[in-house]
């Protein structure tokens, strides 16, 4: 029998925790692919499960073991008001507070990413932010590490986020790419940071 592996429940099935949420190797291993993407742009991310497509992420909530979908965030727009004899200055409007974990940065800047135990599962993300985001909604989450993975795919801004169970240190830091493209290139790591 095959499998339909654009199915709702081919992608369900694969973002279960048991196959570390459709990522089963980590990012170290030539053959790992992300196992999703948490974004704003779904076709920069060439085919991964979209954690902002509605229809998906209402199955996953019902799908005990899976991964659950982050709550999408309105971002805050600037709002004037009406016009009025004075003059008055812009307001933004209001943000809700959140009460999901605060994060410091354990180290920055770095050319390696984390090679370490505790592995969880990794995807593509817009932003810093969006990798904790992320993190918030993965069982056991308490420590990630994002880094530009420049890898011969045309200055791809998404960034890798790769979720662990346990902090790392800069020391862990150790895969520095160096796998052989399909365009003849090499692989190579930029801006990692530990939160």
């Amino acid at each position: 029998i095959l499998e339909d592996i654009d199915s709702t429940e081919y992608i369900v099935a694969s973002l279960a925790a048991s196959n570390f949420h459709g990522a089963p190797y980590p990012p170290e291993f030539a053959e790992s692919t992300p196992g999703w993407y948490f974004g704003d742009d779904p076709g920069s991310a060439e085919g991964l499960p979209w954690l902002k497509d509605t229809d998906l992420c209402a199955v996953l909530a019902q799908t005990s073991g899976s991964l659950r979908c982050p709550p999408v965030v309105q971002k805050p727009t600037k709002s004037l008001p009406k016009r009025s004899a004075a003059v008055a200055a812009p307001t933004q409007s209001p943000t809700v507070s959140s009460s999901s974990p605060s994060y410091y940065t354990v180290f920055s800047g770095r050319t390696g990413a984390i090679q370490g135990s505790g592995y969880l599962t990794y995807g593509l993300v817009d932003s810093v932010a969006d990798c904790q985001t992320m993190c918030n909604k993965v069982s056991g989450c308490v420590f990630v590490n994002s880094y530009h993975d420049v890898n011969g795919k045309n200055g791809s801004p998404l960034l890798t986020c790769s979720l662990y169970s346990i902090v790392h240190s800069a020391a862990e830091a150790t895969n520095y790419g160096g796998q052989r493209q399909p365009d003849g290139s090499y692989d190579y790591i930029t801006d990692s940071a530990g939160y």
